[in-house]
């Protein structure tokens, strides 16, 4: 985070934590006109509950230079600099900030902007970003289906936990042999929390996970792989539980991993509640479910994490079950139970075996009215644990029959999850994610439309796609994307001819002190970090070669990704242009760094649009690029602002629009022979997917079947890229299809005037 924070603040950053701040280290008026300022501060700094925490609302001397932006009438203190600098304020876990003195405290900073980062957004959210599960699992962030499995006996649940970490263990070895990454598959035990609802006393919690211990002890499982973390026993503190030194395979604990702990190699929660009891897993689950090095494994039982358990309230154990999957940032919706039977206190452990698997259906609901937990001693969870009946698997053993069920059941989840996951990638429609849909508005077809909709599929272009293994092309082809179009574009061998000549006046124009009281021109300053000394180094004529390498690397920061191209081609390119500076112009370049760069980027896209245009037209000629229907309505929308009712639009609201396009959508709805019309959604809905991807502003239907692809531009505007795109999907799309670009006034060459596209439309 801190890196791209620098490159999009050319490092001109400082960040701070509380004692900083009080102290005034390098915490002065000055830097935070100069830099991005970043204050790393808890809730507790602020609520000011002891005396530490007044220290925040304390007038104080270290703070002096603040005086000539505060006044002198103000107290100098650390609350009044951060309510004049009106901040944008993060809270993270931001769930636990909903109480009114929570609220009250941060309306205190006088915020511009208030962002709350959490997994599991409350109802009075205004949400504006969320990933569901199935995104993660499609990124290879989490560890998804998971596998549960019940026995309501714990030396079962010990058993089962070790042999299946010794199974995944060796499959994680075999793995690295092949080439893959380390990994040493982790069990978390959670012991039982509770003697009713707190602890009896912090000696009884000792006990309790000491006692698991001595059991895995009893085990021969050597020492050092078995460590403690709770509340108060932190035995983990300090190892890289991923490092291949690393002897951890086993960590015991309660509740204290709830949060702030996230190990990748954790892959198994054993959690030995009391047979008689409902277990509370919620809180803990989420530590299991993060996916090592964020990549897809080749042995797929290494793409799922696991949960045993040993409740006889089985149907209540799966609710918590799903309670902490929601906590994690997934919904209920994504998970079901696949096999669910009633558990029933069993006469032998091993007639009680249950598996399960989450992703749609949620497990059966706790009933309100479920009778409340017996209080539990803490002493009695090892109790139970007949260590006899276990014994440490050796490879030759495995996989037992259990491990072969778990296994077998995983697989067979894990390819229908795969399945749904292929599913919704060829859908070119994105769905709203399962969370959101009881939280944001959606509108759906007008029932009146639904079946002349229904029937309609805009074309789109597709490519043809060798299949070289088998040197066969595959005639239906895949959606044409902009990075089949710049395969073989030598950006490093392309053009430089870039007119930096009107670099200072441009400068004048966008760089103005606004810190005076008249607004002066000035040049952009020489980041703070980089002293007089040093640029007059960069610059000097005899290190020609150096300073080329250093002001390359420093605008391929300020460009950022321009994927498909690559970043080589991207440096090579810089370098010849910096090639053919003089020393006057490096010298405007280290004071004009973001107009020069600038002007390089627009020079880099105009390149590969041109390419990309010409390769287009090649693949057309030579129909390697071919089109077909492809797009169909979704069933409902979710724009985030609606326009005002307007006649025979497709669904029930349309998103918003400006002046220019309310004023054709309501002339043309009021056209007898329209049939409806819909806004088409920026980059989620219908895109000509081109050498640009152009998503016209409207897709209107005719009564006579005529589908009229339509995208409005004010008079200033440019749009030639979009106008010859536009002619020719709609010369390839067929005699249904029209495209039409429309000014009010304006005349342009391919375009149509309001007035003439509308004479043209009453004739459709």
């Amino acid at each position: 985070y801190r890196q791209k924070i620098n490159v999009h603040f050319q490092s001109k950053v400082e960040v701070y934590d509380k004692a900083m701040l009080l102290q005034g280290g390098g915490f002065h008026a000055t830097s935070v006109q100069e830099n991005l300022t970043i204050m790393v501060m808890s809730f507790d700094s602020l609520r000011a509950k002891n005396k530490e925490d007044r220290k925040v609302f304390q007038e104080n001397g270290n703070l002096q230079s603040f005086e000539r932006i505060l006044g002198k009438e103000k107290d100098i203190t650390l609350g009044e600099v951060i309510k004049y600098l009106n901040p944008v304020v993060i809270v993270d876990e931001s769930h636990n900030a909903e109480s009114e003195l929570s609220v009250e405290m941060l309306k205190e900073l006088n915020p511009s902007f208030i962002l709350d980062l959490t997994a599991t957004p409350r109802n009075n959210s205004n949400l504006i970003s969320f990933i569901d599960a199935l995104e993660l699992k499609k990124e290879n962030m989490v560890k998804l289906p998971v596998i549960v499995r019940n026995n309501p006996d714990k030396t079962e649940v010990i058993n089962g936990a070790l042999q299946l970490q010794r199974s995944l263990e060796l499959k994680a070895i075999a793995e690295e042999k092949k080439g893959g990454k380390y990994i040493r598959p982790i069990v978390l035990f959670q012991a039982q929390p509770k003697q009713g609802k707190k602890w009896a006393s912090e000696a009884e919690e000792k006990t309790n996970v000491q006692k698991l211990k001595e059991k895995l002890l009893e085990l021969n499982i050597p020492a050092e792989q078995i460590k403690i973390k709770t509340a108060t026993i932190n035995e983990i503190k300090g190892i890289d539980l991923m490092s291949r030194n690393c002897e951890v395979r086993f960590i015991i604990t309660i509740n204290a991993l709830k949060e702030g702990w996230d190990c990748p190699f954790a892959y198994i929660l054993a959690s030995l509640a009391d047979k008689n009891s409902a277990i509370d897993v919620e809180q803990i689950l989420g530590r299991i479910l993060r996916q090592p090095f964020v990549q897809k494994h080749n042995f797929s039982l290494l793409n799922m994490c696991y949960v045993f358990t040993a409740s006889a309230k089985f149907n209540v154990t799966l609710q918590s079950i799903v309670d902490g999957l929601k906590q994690s940032g997934f919904s209920e919706k994504d998970y079901k139970v696949v096999e669910t039977q009633e558990v029933l206190e069993p006469k032998k452990p091993e007639s009680a075996t249950q598996l399960g698997f989450f992703p749609p259906n949620a497990p059966e609901e706790v009933p309100k009215d479920a009778p409340e937990e017996e209080p539990i001693s803490p002493e009695t969870i090892a109790d139970d644990i007949d260590t006899s009946r276990i014994s440490l698997p050796t490879d030759s053993d495995l996989p037992s029959k259990m491990i072969a069920e778990i296994e077998a059941q995983a697989q067979a989840e894990e390819a229908a999850l795969n399945n749904r996951l292929a599913q919704a990638a060829a859908e070119n429609t994105p769905t709203l994610p399962n969370e959101l849909q009881n939280m944001v508005k959606t509108y759906p077809i007008k029932a009146i439309f639904q079946a002349q909709a229904a029937a309609i599929q805009l074309p789109q272009f597709f490519v043809k796609e060798v299949k070289i293994e088998l040197l066969a092309i595959d005639e239906e082809g895949i959606l044409l994307e902009k990075e089949a179009l710049l395969k073989g574009f030598a950006l490093s061998k392309s053009d430089t001819n870039i007119d930096f000549n009107s670099s200072d006046s441009e400068l004048y124009k966008i760089d103005l002190d606004e810190n005076k009281r008249e607004h002066t021109p000035t040049f952009l300053k020489i980041e703070g970090m980089v002293k007089e000394e040093i640029m007059a180094y960069i610059l000097d004529p005899s290190r020609k070669d150096s300073r080329i390498g250093t002001f390359t690397q420093k605008i391929m920061r300020l460009i950022g990704n321009m994927y498909p191209i690559p970043d080589k081609e991207i440096e090579k390119y810089i370098a010849r242009i910096l090639g053919d500076f003089t020393d006057a112009q490096f010298h405007e370049l280290a004071h004009q760094e973001h107009t020069y760069t600038r002007k390089i980027k627009e020079k880099i896209t105009a390149l590969s649009e041109l390419y990309a245009e010409e390769k287009f037209q090649h693949f057309l000629d030579t129909d390697h690029v071919f089109i077909k229907p492809a797009y169909t309505f979704p069933p409902n929308i979710a724009p985030s602002e609606t326009c005002k009712a307007l006649p025979k639009s497709l669904y029930e609201k349309e998103g918003s629009m400006n002046g220019f396009e309310e004023q054709v959508i309501n002339t043309l709805a009021n056209l007898p022979n329209i049939l409806f019309w819909t806004r088409n959604t920026d980059r989620k809905g219908f895109k000509i997917n081109g050498f640009i991807n152009h998503y016209p502003d409207f897709i209107i239907q005719t009564k006579s079947g005529k589908t009229i692809v339509l995208e409005t531009k004010g008079d200033h505007l440019d749009a030639a890229q979009k106008i010859r795109l536009g002619r020719l999907w709609a010369e390839k799309a067929g005699n249904a299809y029209r495209y039409y670009l429309v000014y009010d006034k304006r005349v342009v060459e391919g375009a149509y005037t309001l007035e003439s596209f509308l004479e043209r439309v009453k004739n459709s």
